[in-house]
């Protein structure tokens, strides 16, 4: 199954609406039509709305949900800056088909030992618009894929504000799959 396709719910499932962020439940039965599916999670549209559905709910959709890339390991290990940006290259706004990095939402980015052992990583990002009620659920994509990196014991994801974001902040490749040459 792929964005375009309509399904029924075959369970309730859990959702966040799109763009406002208020946690709802689909219910049952309810017929979907799915519009994208990156990062893990999916975005469906269904009574004349737009919703994000997460990975662990994509059973519900009549999918097998995608297995993590990275797994905890029992000892802390070295972290690379590269796999942070790896990582949250694999979150997306659930309204664009572009990840948060292209898009030019990572301000910074920085990995830090901790004494006790494993890493602390924090970034700074921000949103296309102020008023985004997706927010709180971007940052929080981002935060658990980094936290699911072996050696990452803590991370914190802060959304900010300036620079403002324009369009002139996405990479070349966002452009390019936004069609904006």
């Amino acid at each position: 199954m792929s964005a375009g396709t309509t399904v029924k719910l075959s369970r309730d499932c859990a959702a966040i609406q799109i763009p406002v962020g208020t946690e709802v439940t689909l219910k049952a039965a309810t017929p979907v039509d799915i519009v994208q599916t990156l990062g893990g999670t999916y975005t469906v549209h269904s009574m004349g709305g737009l919703f994000r559905i997460d990975g662990k709910d994509a059973d519900a959709l009549g999918l097998t949900p995608e297995t993590a890339t990275a797994t905890a390991s029992p000892a802390p290990q070295a972290v690379s800056e590269q796999a942070v940006w790896g990582v949250l290259k694999t979150c997306f706004d659930p309204e664009i088909p572009v990840n948060i990095v292209d898009l030019g939402l990572v301000y910074d980015m920085g990995v830090e030992p901790i004494p006790a052992g494993g890493h602390k990583v924090f970034v700074k990002m921000t949103l296309t618009a102020p008023g985004c009620g997706m927010g709180p659920t971007i940052a929080r994509d981002a935060q658990q894929k980094i936290l699911s990196l072996n050696g990452v014991e803590d991370a914190s994801v802060e959304v900010v504000w300036d620079p403002p974001w324009h369009q002139s902040m996405i990479s070349a490749e966002g452009r390019k799959i936004l069609g904006l040459g």
